[in-house]
């Protein structure tokens, strides 16, 4: 094991598990004010009349005419706005609000606040949905050649389910405005991201908008955008009542207005040779963005690049459509289009293996990216892809193939139906394209301290965007520094980010922490002990900003080159037994060999492979969202159900040496790769034990009893 790798005991563990930790929830100023949502109680119409109750002394009332410059959140695309205006276009969209020194004064304003509104046809599912946000179509080879000279033609269609995100804190915010200075504490993953969207919001300068991170209690992606909505409805009520305002969500409210995973629906068409060989495939993929784009589009970049998973496809025409329905917006999570894209290219080379009769592992073999070979963007994978060995690895600790052959011919005898399944899935690391360079342009800074009262002589400070919000970064990035500069790890300060001392390192998105700011920082922790060697007494600071590996190249206009400077890589197995009375699906085993370079903590990543697999096995069977007529139907964790550590086996997991080059100590992109495979290999493990083709998760037991009667 690499030294980097050893573990260390976490310290933020004991204030969190001990409740001292201070959540947003828990901050109260003097002053502050409660504030409530009123939010829209209808799918799509226009507004005709908003009628108000009088207001009691000391409250206030904001809507979106309280913004002095954009009511819309600048997120990716700005068209989010903060309070509806002329029209409502899904259910849960906030209208107006109050302000006000008791929070059920405020809710009761809200109560009282009656909506006139003239409805609107509303489109409520994709295949409904004709207006899309964006329309993308990337081609590689020659596609039209294959399918015309293909002796078989196959297709079929793959569709994924809606996800709430299940963060234990809630959202919230808390604004205060005072001598021309907006300053916003709160829970969150992006920083500036929420600077950015003030300033434009409320037409300030930058120095005159700080933003705070609190601790921050999980966020799987749900808190990358919806806090700027949250903290300008915040900002727009401190600004009209000159006091500061807190709004916190309870988790009704939460999951009733904040983005959800996207569902969505992939078709696959798939031409074969007269030998049996896949020659080409056509992916149309469309995505449900919800009521506005926000961040959708990048969303389904970056899974039309990854569209035919883990292998090697000659020809490839792919389309993807951010597709505008009257839902919420949908929004980041955990895998971020991955997820969706990867089940529906490993599921339907399970299908093709049945078609074709061969063993689905067999044929998935064969056409397993290699090193040099041409990515769905005509890039080229120059690192070493070390699939085959995973695949010896996992067949060690799984015996995959032993069961598979024997669920062949006993899956559905007896009192249980068995099965097994095995998937690949890739996750690049880093924004897209060239978003790193072009877009983020991370800065990062370290200071030395000096304090002849430590052992070490003074203190090394982290100064980064980047944030703690339980994954670990503030004990790995703490490492990196450490290991490099020789200093003490007690040494090393990391602490949560405040926009008015750290530069923008970019937000803390697309598994980018460690693979790109862990290496700025390596970079600058080298600089900065040379000069700590050459006067250890004396206050230093250095500065490393990011610059693009040369060898990389990417055309923003028509998607063509290297998406993602360094591709991860993992194989999961998962075991089922299916009761053919109840059909209830036990999951018996779960295995994984993962590829994410040099694991700089070994503790942490086996914690996140726990938890990913999990979440991930849980988005295909458990985690079931409807809604109805635009309204979410499950809202608490009541009736919206989430995987326990009683409901699923360990995932025993094994990590293998492969360092990037370009990450710190060879470290590459790991938090979001648990997420993408495990939902084929456990539908693949139904489908052998069901003798069903499964196309669609979550996999319910009623969808079985639907599927087998």
């Amino acid at each position: 094991m690499h030294k980097i790798s050893r573990p260390v005991n976490r310290d933020d563990s004991k204030n969190k598990s001990s409740g001292s930790a201070v959540y947003i929830s828990d901050v109260i100023k003097p002053g502050m004010l409660a504030m409530a949502v009123k939010s829209a109680d209808f799918q799509h119409g226009k507004i005709n009349t908003i009628k108000k109750p009088e207001l009691p002394e000391g409250y206030f009332y904001v809507d979106g005419k309280s913004f002095t410059g954009m009511n819309r959140a600048s997120i990716v695309a700005q068209d989010w706005p903060f309070f509806a205006e002329s029209e409502v276009l899904y259910f849960g969209q906030p209208v107006c609000a109050y302000t006000g020194p008791r929070i059920e004064v405020c809710e009761k304003l809200c109560i009282q606040t009656k909506i006139e509104y003239t409805p609107l046809p509303a489109v409520s599912v994709i295949e409904d949905a004709a207006d899309f946000f964006n329309d993308y179509t990337i081609i590689k080879g020659n596609p039209d050649k294959s399918f015309k000279e293909a002796a078989q033609i196959f297709e079929n269609q793959y569709r994924t389910g809606m996800q709430e995100q299940a963060y234990m804190e809630p959202q919230g915010m808390i604004a205060e405005f005072n001598e021309g200075k907006l300053t916003v504490y709160g829970s969150m993953q992006c920083p500036y991201y929420i600077k950015n969207s003030l300033k434009n919001a409320f037409n300030l300068d930058d120095d005159n908008v700080r933003v705070i991170q609190s601790i921050t209690g999980g966020a799987f992606g749900g808190k990358e955008d919806y806090p700027s909505i949250l903290a300008g409805q915040a900002a727009a009520a401190a600004i009209v009542s000159g006091k500061p305002v807190k709004i916190v969500l309870d988790r009704r409210n939460d999951m009733s207005v904040t983005p959800k995973r996207h569902p969505s629906l992939i078709k696959i068409r798939t031409a074969v040779d007269s030998e049996g060989n896949i020659t080409a495939m056509d992916i149309d993929c469309r995505i449900d963005a919800g009521a506005y784009e926000s961040l959708s589009g990048v969303v389904l970049e970056r899974a039309i690049f990854i569209s035919t998973g883990a292998y090697n496809i000659a020809d490839v025409k792919v389309r993807g459509r951010t597709m505008k329905t009257n839902h919420i917006p949908s929004g980041a999570f955990r895998g971020f289009g991955g997820p969706q894209a990867l089940f529906a290219a490993d599921m339907n080379m399970y299908y093709l293996a049945r078609k074709l009769n061969a063993a689905p592992l067999e044929l998935k073999r064969r056409y397993l990216f290699q090193r040099g070979d041409i990515s769905v963007t005509s890039g080229i994978f120059r690192d070493d892809i070390k699939l085959e060995e995973m695949i010896s690895r996992v067949e060690e600790i799984s015996d995959y193939s032993s069961k598979w052959a024997e669920y062949e011919k006993t899956s559905q005898a007896g009192d249980k139906m068995k099965g097994i399944g095995i998937s690949f899935a890739a996750h690049g690391g880093a924004f897209t394209g060239n978003g790193e360079q072009e877009i983020i342009k991370s800065l990062v800074r370290l200071e030395w301290e000096p304090d002849k009262q430590t052992s070490a002589g003074g203190r090394l400070r982290i100064l980064v965007s980047n944030v703690e919000m339980g994954q670990g970064a503030s004990i790995t990035l703490r490492k990196i520094v450490a290991e490099e500069s020789g200093l003490p790890l007690e040494a090393i300060i990391f602490t949560n980010p405040d926009t008015d001392i750290v530069p923008d390192s970019g937000p803390t998105v697309a598994s980018r922490t460690i693979m790109i700011v862990g290496k700025l920082i390596q970079d600058a922790a080298a600089m900065l002990k040379q000069k700590i060697e050459d006067d250890i007494n004396s206050p230093s600071s250095v500065e490393k900003s990011y610059v693009h590996p040369p060898e990389f190249d990417w055309d923003e206009e028509t998607f063509t080159g290297d998406a993602y400077p360094a591709y991860s890589w993992a194989v999961n197995v998962i075991e089922v037994e299916i009761d053919p009375i109840t059909f209830e699906i036990k999951i018996t085993g779960s295995w994984a060999v993962y590829d994410v370079g040099t694991p700089i903590d070994i503790k942490i990543l086996e914690g996140q492979m726990q938890g990913g697999t999990a979440q991930s096995l849980g988005y295909s069977s458990i985690e079931k969202m409807q809604m109805i007529n635009g309204k979410p139907a499950q809202v608490s964790f009541t009736d919206y159900t989430i995987p326990t550590t009683l409901d699923f086996p360990d995932t025993e997991c094994v990590f293998i040496d492969n360092p990037y080059r370009y990450g710190p100590f060879g470290a590459k992109a790991a938090g979001e790769l648990p997420n993408e495979g495990p939902a084929a290999a456990f539908t693949a493990a139904i489908s052998q034990a069901s003798g069903r083709m499964i196309t669609e998760i979550p996999v319910t037991p009623e969808m079985l009893e639907e599927q087998l009667r």
